[in-house]
């Protein structure tokens, strides 16, 4: 939902198909395969629906399912995730500097960060810390309140994130706590997410394909489960009421 509405906020007349597999939440904690498994029924869902591309919105997907993603969409379908974006930006902004990422654990046991980091710029230290708490406190509504900064905190004082330069939010939830981060550090260092990467990644591609939009736009929100605390966080996620629809693609 964040990077929905980080793309709707940079291209307003795009039109967004979102499906959230509330069913499977939180991917964090899934095996690799069957984030893969997953992944590969919405991207046929999706282009069922007649999409121009997909953006994968989820840290844990984008490592574990972009390959049988863009397998699935084929060569005409552009696919967007939302770690090379960070990884073209750190690689071209940090060289020589040590950068911090933060994730779930499927993101970081992934080690991706690092790998895409590196092959772009070699010359980066990198260091990783798993913080699996912080999703479903975000989800619950748990920041900006003295839970949140008391979690944050712990994590945050691991010695590996010692005397870093910037931190990547590698966690799509994590931009709502964004200010909680930064005051943290006390506004000395980068806070990265991928929102606004992404969406500017978005607006390239479709510009390389000449796809960009220019009517009246229409969203449609589907998830596989649809709950009442879910439907809830969609506000907090986008910013404003939006209706849910229910696809039960798993039957």
């Amino acid at each position: 939902m964040t990077v929905a509405h980080a793309i709707q906020e940079l291209l307003p007349h795009e039109s967004i198909l979102y499906f959230g597999d509330t069913a499977h939440l939180p991917y964090g904690d899934k095996s690799a395969e069957s984030i893969r498994h997953y992944a590969a029924r919405i991207a046929h869902f999706l282009l069922s629906r007649d999409c121009k591309m997909i953006v994968i919105a989820c840290n844990t997907a984008s490592a574990h399912a972009h390959k049988i993603v863009r397998d699935v969409c084929g060569p005409k379908i552009p696919v967007v995730d939302v770690i090379d974006p960070v990884a073209r930006y750190v690689a071209s902004n940090y060289k020589s500097k040590h950068v911090g990422i933060i994730g779930t654990k499927g993101t970081i046991s992934s080690k991706i960060y690092s790998k895409k980091i590196k092959s772009y710029q070699a010359d980066i230290q990198v260091s990783s810390k798993a913080t699996p708490l912080l999703a479903s406190l975000i989800e619950e509504g748990f920041y900006d309140n003295s839970i949140s900064r008391s979690v944050i905190g712990n994590y945050l004082g691991s010695q590996s994130l010692k005397k870093i330069d910037a931190l990547v939010l590698g966690c799509t939830h994590y931009p709502l706590i964004r200010k909680e981060v930064e005051e943290y550090y006390e506004n000395q260092i980068e806070v990265i997410d991928s929102g606004s990467l992404v969406a500017a990644e978005v607006e390239r591609e479709l510009k390389e394909q000449k796809g960009l939009a220019n009517g009246m736009a229409s969203h449609t929100f589907y998830v596989s489960d649809k709950t009442a605390s879910f439907e809830k966080s969609t506000r907090i996620f986008f910013g404003e009421r939006i209706r849910l629809s229910e696809a039960r693609i798993w039957d």
